[in-house]
């Protein structure tokens, strides 16, 4: 327990070293924006490529990106310090170059953050700037913002899509040999791919896998970008494409329906209804794989290797800015969502960073309920 300072009338009160220490934590923390407008404001100009395998002055990267040469140094020692750019002085003269941490924002890296930070730059950390109003009212801010939902601001602007679908990819590339690991999809198999996106997941599930077939569920605007993929990844001939959404019935008849990341952008009457429809869709082998960050019943606990403890309560944060009812939620949790639906967990596999890759089946003795009806 910490003892509070007694300050007399008219004297400032003095910390003690451990108080002081802290105060100085907190106003770091409170700042902590500035760090995350930073690495927006390096993956807005590019630096991660420019600078590559190398290493360049300020003035040298200020000419290629096309910044002002007084204060683009200033941006560059403040990266420095937050350990993702490495500064090395040669006499005079001051290079940069990247830190390992750095490189995870160049294009052409496997696990890139650059799509991530393209994202919250150019329409996420608005509603995050909202955030006690939306603690107080309990309505997400996005809508407020923007004028719309989330993904009909998606559908309503095509960079912007397609900056959200490579950052759906590369956080794929995070997941994909853990989820291959937790769910056998070897076999003459067919796989629903729901709410898809650009087809990054079913080309991944498919590319070694001759024997697996698949369908790609998802809204009208997804599917020439998820076509363009799949065509040029030579697979479109064990590839179906269908317009549609996790609200309306789904097709039957296949081995495995996949759900990655779906459910923590709604509401748990939402989540039902979802669920309701895969399970109506399924047969009595089919299997639901259910991929979504699971949040620890205890919020200081470890997120696991890749990310902090911190991870699940900055998700959880992102969710209720974005989506009204959006949320990360817990293993016993999305566990009762299912049992609700009518189905039972099989297999509870958790991946580096906090992602769970959940398998369930049917529950024996209830019968399907569609849930039909759009949203």
């Amino acid at each position: 327990m910490t003892t509070r300072t007694v300050r007399p009338p008219g004297r400032v009160a003095v910390p003690d070293g451990a108080q002081a220490r802290h105060a100085w934590r907190m106003r770091e923390m409170i700042y902590g924006q500035l760090r995350s407008r930073a690495i927006s404001a390096m993956a807005e100009l590019g630096l991660a490529d420019v600078l590559g395998d190398g290493a360049l002055t300020a003035a040298e990267l200020a000419d290629k990106v096309g910044a002002d040469r007084a204060l683009l140094p200033r941006l560059l020692r403040a990266l420095a310090s937050f350990e993702i750019l490495h500064l090395e002085r040669r006499g005079s003269r001051e290079e940069f170059s990247l830190t390992p941490l750095g490189e995870t924002l160049r294009s052409d890296g496997p696990g890139s953050a650059l799509p991530t930070a393209l994202l919250v730059a150019a329409t996420v950390a608005p509603a995050w700037e909202r955030l006690t109003q939306v603690v107080r009212t309990g309505r997400a801010a996005f809508p407020e913002v923007f004028g719309q939902d989330f993904f009909s601001h998606l559908g309503d602007d095509t960079r912007l899509r397609r900056i959200f679908d490579r950052s759906q990819e590369t956080g794929l590339a995070l997941e994909l040999e853990g989820l291959l690991g937790a769910v056998d999809f070897t076999g003459p198999l067919s796989v629903v791919d729901i709410g898809g996106g650009d087809g990054a997941l079913l080309t991944g599930l498919l590319a070694d896998r001759t024997e697996l077939r698949g369908t790609l569920v998802d809204l009208a605007a997804a599917l020439p970008p998820a076509a363009l993929r799949l065509t040029g990844a030579g697979l479109a001939d064990r590839c179906e494409l269908r317009e549609g959404n996790f609200f309306e019935p789904l097709p039957g008849g296949a081995d495995r329906y996949v759900l990655r990341h779906i459910l923590h952008d709604w509401d748990d009457e939402s989540c039902v209804a979802i669920l309701r429809n895969c399970r109506a869709a399924m047969g009595p082998d089919a299997r639901l794989v259910l991929i979504d960050h699971l949040a620890a019943a205890d919020p200081t606990g470890d997120a696991g290797e890749g990310s902090s403890g911190q991870w699940g309560g900055l998700m959880d944060l992102y969710m209720m800015s974005l989506f009204d009812g959006g949320r990360e939620r817990t293993h016993e949790e999305t566990a009762a969502l299912l049992r609700e639906a009518g189905l039972t967990v099989l297999r509870v596999t958790r991946l580096p960073g906090g992602t769970g890759v959940i398998e369930a089946r049917g529950t024996l003795g209830t019968p399907p309920a569609p849930e039909g009806g759009d949203r």
